[in-house]
């Protein structure tokens, strides 16, 4: 009896050691990054001279200031943001700021155990907090309620403490498999994959912004008559009903008018908003779609050249 419970000791001793060590081993790359009033968010050193944090805790564009794992205060611009991921990135010139160990979240699954890892003021281990939970969800690819494509869905049994957005999601090796935010769901936290960060970093590195498709439209779903579906060969029962036209937006510019119900674009059915999101990708700006959509109980064809949707707000 003494010897099983010694080994359970023993497991459970090295666990925590090994928690403790990837705690120490992500602490260097974590920075505080000071973009609000008063409490400090988090953030990852992603690549040499580059942070990546949270997007909604960035909350000036100015006068921005990083607090390193050694106490150093770093001054830090921003090179642009993405609200539809919650991702900002930062520019600094601290050359000897070591950078993230970068892992695979699509290898986790389902009760992995992750560490939330965070950046406070100061130095030394008190200056770095860590959270302790596991994957609660392993969804595959989504995309956020501001048109953000996210490659994999992973909420989080775990705490984000208030100042936790931006930081790391450690996996059990001590590699950082994503960036920790509450900014994309209500109040809970999850993890955007590192490899999404990856790609949305290179466009805002390069372009300061992410681009997505635009139409110009306000528009609700609603539910076709059977009747109407059959006559007009239609490839669903539901569509998107124009409520608003933008003048000098794409469709409006290619004759789209108020009360047309749109059911297709290049030929893929559109029965509610994500449907249209999904065709309207970064790829799409500045390219012709066929918009087929139903106006006084006949079918019409637009050529809309998709725009760039406008800045979002934080």
């Amino acid at each position: 009896m003494a010897t099983k419970t010694s080994e359970k000791s023993n497991t459970w001793l090295t666990l925590s050691n090994d928690l403790a060590t990837a705690v120490e081993r992500t602490g260097p790359v974590i920075v505080a990054v000071h973009a609000r009033p008063r409490t400090p968010s988090s953030g990852v050193a992603w690549q040499p001279g580059v942070v990546v944090t949270a997007n909604h805790t960035v909350k000036r564009d100015e006068d921005i200031t990083l607090t390193t794992a050694d106490g150093r205060t770093v001054p830090a611009k921003l090179a642009g943001r993405d609200p539809g991921t919650d991702l900002a990135v930062l520019r600094h010139e601290a050359a000897d700021l070591p950078i993230a160990d970068l892992g695979d979240a699509a290898e986790l699954k389902v009760g992995n155990l992750v560490l939330a890892v965070g950046r406070r003021e100061g130095s030394g281990e008190e200056s770095f907090p860590a959270g302790l939970g596991m994957v609660s969800f392993a969804g595959g690819p989504w995309r956020t309620w501001r048109g953000g494509e996210i490659d994999r869905y992973l909420p989080l049994d775990l705490s984000i403490f208030l100042g936790f957005s931006g930081g790391a999601l450690v996996n059990a090796e001590g590699r950082v498999a994503g960036v920790n935010t509450t900014g994309l769901t209500r109040g809970t936290g999850l993890a955007v994959p590192a490899s999404t960060v990856n790609r949305v970093t290179a466009q805002l590195l390069e372009k300061g912004r992410v681009p997505r498709g635009y139409l110009g439209l306000g528009m609700m779903p609603i539910h076709l008559p059977e009747a109407l579906v059959s006559q007009l060969h239609l490839p669903a029962g539901g569509g998107m009903m124009v409520l608003s036209v933008e003048p000098d937006g794409p469709a409006g510019a290619a004759g789209a008018l108020i009360g047309d119900i749109l059911v297709a674009l290049d030929g893929k059915p559109v029965s509610d908003l994500d449907d249209v999101q999904a065709a309207l990708g970064g790829g799409r700006v500045g390219k012709s779609v066929r918009a087929e959509v139903v106006r006084g109980g006949s079918t019409q064809a637009l050529a809309i050249t998709v725009g760039e949707r406008p800045a979002l707000q934080r």
